[in-house]
Parts: structure tokens; C-alpha cells; sequence
């Protein structure tokens, strides 16, 4: 019996101690910090690690450290146009005082939250939609610097907030629809009014360039024929002249007698001929002492000296030097050849631009 009861009061010394040593050492994790309270006093701030306080008579109030995501409920807002819109948000805190954070606030979640809907009704409120809709970034910094300001006292630091949707009331949105669908089918508007613009003046210039090629193909071409006719011409008369400096030449070596049978040779041509009237120059008499001369009855029967091609020369100049230089056959087929080149060149270019003109 004895043996009995020293055995329970050693169980319960036992379960006495482990109690009391378990109540006097608190483990603090490293994203925490604790609150000592002994006595209702506040003592101070425990850090992460094995701490010991004094047991049964002593609390310990853990304090996460990490950031907290809150969530803000969407609330109907009225902007400065008077505008119906559902806004809701998300903010990102810090406990960064713990005491601060338990002792001047009840539940410094809740309390940041309903600041948080107070503060985004009263901005949303003093700007208009279409400002909302577009500066999200600008009312977000807005809410923070606010919002940090306010909790500042609590011990919670504000590191952002985001609104995450903003939602016009249905009729509002149908209004905004409406202008956008009607601002769309303007810029449509504009941009094929800008695209018929260009096309017309593409067109035109297009005619103008096509005109211009053609013009200039037409100008060409007609260049080229002339520059043909005025080498044709200079080419027959250089036949011409040819033709009369070796009839020059051939004639100069004739004498007298062979001038006069010539005119004996014309005359009687003349006489076969069906023409009834004749006119005969004053010079007849010439042709008859002549013929007179020929016959050996004539005043000057001694026949003229016979000139040669040197004397002809001499007096009154090589061809080449009164004619100018004649081409020969090979140098005229080679202009020949380039000419037609040319022309054939020209035409095709007419007809690119005539095809270009029809497309």
C-alpha cells in the first residue's frame, strides 16, 4: 500500500515537472515572433529560436511575420459621372510591429479590410470611368500610400494593392459597347477613305509615269526615223555626188570630136521623137563648127588636148576633200544594223509600257 502510493506521487511529481518545463520553454518559429505576457503585463517581444518564460502564470501570443494576402469583397461604387461599378481588390500586408498589431487593434485583418473598402469607395468615387478603366496602375499606388499611412499605427505595413476588376452595370456596359462599335466603324471609315486616296493617286501616278514612258518612247522612235531618213539622204546625195564626179571625170578626157558626135547623137534623138516644135539654143552655132571641125572643114581643126584625172584634180581639189568622207559598204551595213537595233528596242519598250498601261 505504502509502495502503492510513493509510485503515484512520483507519476504525478513526474507529470508535475514536464508540465511546468513545457509551459516555461516556448519555440518560436523563424517566419514568427511572440508576445510574452506574465500576469496580464506585456514583457516583450520573443524572437524565433527556444525562449523561457515563466510557466503557468505567463501567455505567449505568436505573431506571423510572413505577408498576408486579404481579400477585398466587390462593393458597388458610384463614380464622379455617375456610373454604377462593382470594384473589388486584393492587398498584400506585413505584420512589421507585433505588438503594435495586437494591442492597438482588435484584428488588424478585419480592420485593414474594411479600411481598404472605405478608402477604394472614396477614390473610385472622385474619378470618372473612362479614367478607372484606363489608370489602374495610378489608383493602385493610391490605395497603397493611403492604406500604409493609416495602418502605420497598427503595425502593419501596406506593401501593394491591386484592384482586380472593375465592372460597369449592364447598361453601362451596352453604352460603352455602343461607342466603341461606333468609334470602330469611324476609324474603318477613315482608314478605307485613306486607302481609296492612295489608290486613286496611285493609279494617277501610275497614268502619269505611263504617259511620260510613252511619250518618251514615241519622241525616241520618231528620232530614230529621222536620224534614218537624214543618213538615207546623206548617203544618196553622197551617191549623187559620186555619180557626178566619175561622170566629171569621164567627161574631161573627151575632145571634141567625141563632143560633137555626142551632140550629133542627141540631135537625132530629138528628131525621132514624136514632138513637133523644137527649141534650140543660141549655142547651135558652137555645135556646128563642131560638127564642122569634126568633118575637117572647121576654123580650128586641131582637136582640143584631152585632159586628165590629175589635172582635174589639181584644179579644183581631190572628191574626197569637196565631198567629205565616203562611208564604205561595210561601215553602212554597221550603221544599217544599228539603226534597225534601236527601232526594235523602241518598239519594245512602247509595248511594255502599253502593257503596263492595260493592266
Amino acid at each position: 500500500m505504502d509502495q502503492s502510493l510513493v509510485l503515484g506521487l512520483t507519476i504525478f511529481a513526474i507529470i508535475v515537472v514536464l508540465a511546468i518545463v513545457y509551459g516555461s520553454v516556448k519555440i518560436v518559429s523563424p517566419y514568427e515572433q511572440g508576445i510574452y505576457i506574465r500576469l496580464g503585463t506585456f514583457m516583450r517581444v520573443l524572437n524565433p529560436g527556444i525562449n523561457v518564460v515563466t510557466p503557468i502564470v505567463s501567455q505567449v501570443i505568436k505573431m506571423d511575420l510572413r505577408t498576408q494576402v486579404l481579400d477585398v469583397p466587390s462593393q458597388e461604387v458610384i463614380t464622379k459621372d455617375n456610373s454604377p461599378t462593382n470594384v473589388d481588390a486584393i492587398i498584400y500586408i506585413k505584420v512589421i510591429d507585433p505588438a503594435k498589431a495586437y494591442f492597438q487593434v482588435t484584428n488588424y485583418r478585419s480592420a485593414t479590410v474594411y479600411l481598404a473598402q472605405t478608402t477604394l469607395r472614396s477614390v473610385i468615387g472622385d474619378m470618372e470611368l473612362d479614367e478607372i478603366l484606363s489608370s489602374r496602375e495610378k489608383i493602385n499606388l493610391r490605395l497603397r500610400d493611403i492604406l500604409d499611412e493609416s495602418t502605420d499605427k497598427w503595425g502593419v505595413k501596406v506593401d501593394a494593392v491591386e484592384i482586380r476588376e472593375v465592372d460597369p452595370a449592364p447598361k453601362v456596359k451596352q453604352a460603352m459597347e455602343e461607342q466603341t462599335s461606333a468609334e470602330r466603324m469611324r476609324r474603318a471609315t477613315i482608314l478605307r477613305a485613306d486607302g481609296e486616296k492612295t489608290g486613286a493617286i496611285l493609279q494617277a501616278e501610275g497614268e502619269k509615269k505611263s504617259r511620260i514612258l510613252q511619250a518618251e518612247g514615241l519622241r525616241q522612235s520618231k528620232v530614230l526615223e529621222a536620224e534614218g531618213e537624214r543618213l538615207a539622204i546623206i548617203l544618196q546625195s553622197q551617191g549623187e555626188a559620186q555619180k557626178l564626179r566619175i561622170m566629171s571625170v569621164g567627161a574631161s578626157t573627151l575632145d571634141s570630136k567625141a563632143l560633137t558626135v555626142l551632140s550629133l547623137e542627141t540631135m537625132q534623138s530629138l528628131g525621132q521623137g514624136q514632138s513637133t516644135k523644137w527649141i534650140i539654143p543660141f549655142e547651135i552655132t558652137s555645135i556646128m563648127e563642131g560638127i564642122s571641125d569634126y568633118l575637117g572643114s572647121g576654123k580650128n581643126t586641131p582637136a582640143r588636148e584631152i585632159s586628165d584625172v590629175e589635172s582635174i584634180e589639181k584644179a579644183v581639189g581631190k572628191p574626197e576633200d569637196i565631198l567629205g568622207p565616203i562611208p564604205s559598204i561595210e561601215e553602212l551595213r554597221v550603221d544599217l544594223k544599228n539603226l534597225e537595233a534601236s527601232i526594235e528596242q523602241e518598239k519594245s519598250k512602247a509595248e511594255a509600257v502599253a502593257k503596263t498601261r492595260t493592266e
